[in-house]
């Protein structure tokens, strides 16, 4: 088992789920029940996978958790593509979010790699 609050892909992609809760207020009002709320459940099932994950009693499964939090990571960085289509948001905050997003799938990959060896 690991402490997931000593992980840094824990710590990065709960303060992700913040930016993505503050970008999302500023969402049309039509879209609470649309957009926002699926780009808060991709962000948000993030760090609830790595968390509950590392609480299970072998590295294959927490593997397999790893795998699902990177796959939520794609899901939301789809997400802010069609918010960035529908012009919710601007390209610039477009490809900030999407540079933090890729680098926590790359931090995340790189984590679950290790747990193999």
């Amino acid at each position: 088992m690991h402490n997931f609050k000593k992980l840094e892909i824990w710590k990065r992609s709960v303060d992700l789920v913040t930016e993505i809760y503050l970008l999302t207020q500023s969402y049309p009002r039509e879209e609470i029940f649309g957009l926002t709320a699926q780009t808060r459940r991709a962000a948000t099932s993030i760090p609830l996978n790595i968390s509950e994950g590392s609480a299970k009693s072998s590295n294959k499964d927490f593997a397999r958790f790893l795998e699902m939090a990177v796959g939520s990571s794609f899901e939301l960085e789809t997400a802010l593509i069609v918010a960035c289509n529908l012009e919710y948001i601007n390209f610039d905050v477009l490809q900030e979010k999407q540079s933090k997003v890729n680098e926590l799938q790359r931090m995340i990959n790189a984590f679950k790699d290790s747990l193999d060896k």
